[in-house]
């Protein structure tokens, strides 16, 4: 089973309509808040080793994460797959626009998530597909 965790920058509903399509499809995915499960506010540091230890995935718009050297190497020590949303400006996406983005690329996300860990991809508002990095 593959877990891919919806992080705290993103709406933690689209993680459970995600989760509930992907029940009834049986493919072999599971998809969770980060927020909910480790807690509102859980620093990187404390879940990127817990989702790495169940080789798990991150859907963020949260760009930063990639920036910082410290996040970014917790990534890679603990083979922690990727994919980063980049917003198209400061305001970030709407609710609805954030729901288009994931629903849009879900099939990508998930043949993705059979490549080899570490990875990060990302994509923009534009992209008509993930980019590695």
């Amino acid at each position: 089973m593959t877990k891919i965790y919806i992080d705290e920058n993103l709406p933690p509903q689209i993680a459970e309509a995600l989760n509930i399509l992907e029940t009834h499809a049986n493919e072999g995915f599971e998809v969770l808040a980060i927020g909910k499960e480790f807690g509102r506010g859980a620093q990187d540091e404390d879940w990127i080793p817990k989702v790495g230890a169940e080789q798990g995935v991150v859907i963020t718009s949260d760009y930063n994460i990639q920036r910082i050297r410290r996040q970014r190497e917790l990534f890679q020590e603990h083979g922690v797959g990727i994919f980063f949303f980049n917003p198209p400006s400061k305001t970030g996406y709407t609710y609805w626009e954030q729901v288009e983005q994931i629903v849009k690329r879900w099939r990508e996300i998930k043949k993705k998530c059979r490549n080899k860990r570490p990875f990060a991809f990302r994509c923009n508002s534009k992209s008509t597909e993930f980019e590695g990095m």
